[in-house]
């Protein structure tokens, strides 16, 4: 399984484009719902991260 990626609005772009340089494949992405919204915070920026970027 590859890694998730986290993301918030602003950056969610360029996750995507790191995850395709990382991984070489196009990946899902999905907004966290709201009920599970995670302490995790976007990998560009401090952030919360409101998508998860990543193939399961």
């Amino acid at each position: 399984m590859n890694k998730a990626l986290f993301s918030c609005e602003e950056h969610i772009e360029t996750v995507l484009d790191m995850y395709i340089d990382d991984y070489e494949q196009p990946p899902e992405f999905r907004k966290i719902e709201h009920t599970h919204r995670l302490s995790t915070t976007c990998e560009l920026c401090d952030e919360p991260a409101i998508y998860i970027v990543g193939n399961e």
